[in-house]
């Protein structure tokens, strides 16, 4: 169960330490969405690749965090936290300052390509010294995660504007938010070093990646995370083609409409579904979960006959993914040892895996029946469950006070 609401520390609540790394995962999202949603935009306008591979390109970045995040978990656990995510967000600013400059479409593709590892360091390293920091508290991750809706918003409207403006200023302002996003880890870099050796985290356990491979709650959190990723990748990549189906011309500023309304309830939607968590156990919150994404897929299905069913679908969407977009790391946080959260941070991001799988597996079956479409994902969702049931376990409570876990070192 979750802790009684009178026990609850209101999430804007946060130690130095939290708003250093939520200010620095804000950084790092706005920076990532200013530049990747337009990315293949940019292939397509600055070398002659051809379709498929810009896919490739752009997709390799999540192939990458999927197939190697945990060997980058495993180099934080070796190296330590803080070290490790200053060289990653070094290697950002390089690459997105030489992406500024050059125009030759190999370097330009070797560059993006380049995003891939730096992820692999500085995903792991936030998210491991976020969980060190708030040992007992994953609701931590629901803020992030709001980090995550400021960046989808703030950043794409950045980029948009810039990508207009020149190619140079286009990568050069990520590259100073990522440059910011260094400078405040450098600075904090002693408090951050003494967080890790407080949290015993001065060198990885021995057999830490084997562990973490043998671990059935991780693995279960793994899979729930591919799941969940698969359905929520349709997002991004079916539900256009449905709306454009459906609408023609129009179709894009609908979808437009659409994915910013997600953005800003996602945002919204935080507190409130905190409040909730507070009164329904876990387990109750990711059923609630899957029944909202099932009913999304429902209005999606009848927005054939009405555009309010479409907006109506996603407001009930983004409830679905506000409950269990944040479950996976919320569930790692719980489970692994601190001399162990890099390796299983970087091994949970596997599930990136999703974004590859459900577009695939979308289209097939929406080029096929859009009505079989609608209910298999609808469907598909609620195999996360018992797999979150699994790999969740009871929040502590009782070992220390929210005033002692919220306090600044």
């Amino acid at each position: 169960m979750s802790a009684p609401a009178a026990d609850r520390v209101p999430l804007w609540r946060m130690s130095g330490i939290q708003l250093l790394l939520e200010s620095g995962a804000m950084l790092n999202s706005i920076a990532f969405f200013a530049a990747m949603p337009f990315a293949s935009l940019y292939l397509s306008d600055h070398t002659h690749l051809s379709k498929p591979a810009i896919g490739a390109v752009v997709g390799a970045i999540c192939l990458i965090a999927a197939c190697g995040g945990f060997a980058g978990g495993a180099l934080v656990d070796r190296f330590g936290a803080t070290r490790l995510m200053r060289i990653g967000l070094l290697a950002d600013v390089i690459v997105y300052g030489l992406l500024a400059t050059v125009r030759s479409p190999g370097a330009i593709v070797a560059l993006i390509l380049m995003l891939g590892p730096a992820r692999l360091l500085v995903e792991p390293a936030g998210k491991k010294l976020l969980s060190q920091a708030m040992a007992g508290h994953a609701r931590a991750f629901r803020v992030r995660y709001m980090t995550l809706c400021v960046g989808a918003i703030a950043g794409p409207a950045i980029g948009g504007v810039l990508y207009h403006v020149s190619p140079s200023a286009f990568f050069a302002v990520p590259a100073v938010f990522y440059g910011a996003y260094m400078v405040l880890v450098t600075v904090r870099r002693r408090r951050l070093a003494e967080l890790e050796a407080q949290s015993g985290a001065g060198a990885a356990a021995k057999g830490s990646l084997t562990t973490a491979l043998r671990d059935r709650r991780l693995l279960a959190v793994v899979g729930a995370g591919i799941v969940i990723f698969i359905v929520f990748s349709q997002l991004e990549s079916m539900i256009p083609l449905y709306i454009k189906g459906l609408y023609g011309n129009q179709g894009q500023s609908v979808y437009t409409a659409l994915f910013i309304t997600n953005a800003v309830l996602a945002l919204a939607f935080q507190l409130p579904i905190d409040r909730v968590s507070a009164k329904l156990g876990r387990n109750v919150l990711i059923a609630l979960g899957c029944v909202a994404f099932a009913l999304s897929f429902v209005c999606f299905w009848a927005s054939s006959a009405s555009i309010v069913f479409l907006f109506a679908g996603i407001a009930i969407w983004t409830v679905g993914e506000g409950i269990l977009l944040p479950m996976p790391d919320m569930a790692v946080h719980e489970i692994a040892g601190d001399n162990q959260k890099g390796v299983y941070f970087g091994l949970s991001d596997v599930r990136q895996a999703g974004f590859f799988f459900g577009p695939l597996v979308g289209g097939f079956l929406l080029g096929s029946n859009a009505t079989v479409y609608f209910a298999v994902m609808g469907s598909l969702i609620f195999l996360c469950a018992p797999l979150l049931f699994r790999g969740s376990v009871v929040p502590v409570t009782t070992q220390e006070s929210p005033e002692k876990v919220m306090a600044d070192g």
